[in-house]
């Protein structure tokens, strides 16, 4: 499982812990289990951020392709790249056929198009569309949170490849 899988199954862990906490209906315990959520992400966030601070932004260069890294900096509002920048990391990380058409920010919705020219595989369409959409939102999530939606566009297919060759040689008539 890579860095950012069990970054991400760690996230959903404590999400069920405090909703678990919260179906239990002791209102105190689910208020402290927040709290303390809220204490070390402040407490882990002015470490990164001392971190970060200390070393530079041209000394984090280096890490800002991890995925896992990319991610804790952007959720402590401490990436030193703007969000155009990170969407462009993620589409590269996702190594998926796509053309960007525009994001927008106030929604949180990034258009793309799919690129078929681009695209590898069978042609059949099996697991295509979702694999690539599923790719491009886990890349997303790590460096560009801040798409909270994909609109993934199909491209029409190139148009069909006209062949030109000479005529089938007849032989000439003799009369």
């Amino acid at each position: 499982m890579s860095a950012a899988a069990d970054a991400r199954r760690a996230g959903e862990r404590v999400e069920e812990v405090l909703d678990g906490l919260a179906a239990s209906g002791d209102r105190a315990a689910c208020e402290a289990a927040e709290e303390l959520v809220r204490v070390l992400m402040e407490f882990y966030g002015a470490g990164l951020a001392r971190i970060a601070e200390r070393l530079g932004t041209g000394a984090l260069a280096p890490v800002l392709d991890d995925d896992l890294v990319a991610s804790l900096l952007t959720l402590h509002g401490l990436h030193p790249e703007d969000v155009d920048t990170r969407i462009g990391r993620a589409l590269r990380a996702a190594d998926a056929p796509v053309e960007r058409l525009g994001f927008d920010a106030a929604t949180g919705v990034l258009r793309l198009r799919t690129n078929p020219a681009a695209a590898t595989g069978c042609g059949c369409g099996s697991g295509g569309a979702d694999a690539t959409r599923a790719a491009l939102e886990d890349a997303l999530a790590c460096f560009a949170p801040e798409v909270t939606g994909v609109d993934l566009e199909t491209a029409a297919p190139p148009a069909p490849l006209l062949q030109i060759g000479t005529r089938p040689h007849t032989p000439a008539r003799v009369p």
